[in-house]
């Protein structure tokens, strides 16, 4: 690993039980902070998909952040993917299962048909978010160009379900 990632992955921290007893939560917000980090992390999460592309999506919450910093530095725009209730006009909603409950994700369909989207979140963990954001972009019918996170939690089975992804960091 390249040093800039090495130091931007020591600015991740872990806090736990948060946000319920047992779930290890990675606190990024000291990587947004810093500027060399976050365009590194920004960098090494599109490069791997760099003229494969059209917009990237963004999977609500840290993801919209991540998504944008790698939106304006690819030269692409953005696709919020929001949480249930968040869009004024959704045009299509996925419900999914996640580690700690259940939630729903929607989408506008303001994109031309087939277009090709990177999906950006933050963390994979058992990879529920990740694959109802993809189903939802195959729904309203644009092509997934890949998925990329910032980092994998290991032995959780989001690999699994997802399939081929990238990812910038691991973790245990």
């Amino acid at each position: 690993m390249n040093p800039e990632l090495a130091r931007a992955e020591s600015l991740i921290r872990s806090i736990p039980d948060y946000p319920e007893p047992g779930i290890l939560f990675r606190d990024i917000t000291p990587l947004l902070a810093d500027h060399d980090a976050l365009h590194a992390t920004t960098r090494a999460l599109i490069e791997p998909f760099e003229g494969t592309f059209d917009v990237v999506a963004g999977i609500e919450a840290r993801g919209f952040i991540l998504a944008g910093a790698a939106a304006i530095a690819a030269g692409v725009g953005l696709a919020p993917i929001r949480k249930a209730g968040k869009l004024p006009q959704p045009a299509a909603s996925i419900d999914y299962a996640l580690e700690y409950g259940t939630a729903t994700v929607e989408m506008h369909d303001d994109l031309p048909a087939g277009t090709r989207v990177l999906l950006i979140d933050d963390v994979l963990a058992t990879g529920g978010t990740r694959a109802a954001g993809r189903e939802l972009v195959e729904t309203l019918g644009y092509a997934v160009a890949g998925i990329s996170v910032l980092f994998e939690i290991d032995g959780l089975g989001g690999r699994d379900l997802i399939g081929d992804l990238h990812t910038v960091f691991h973790s245990a």
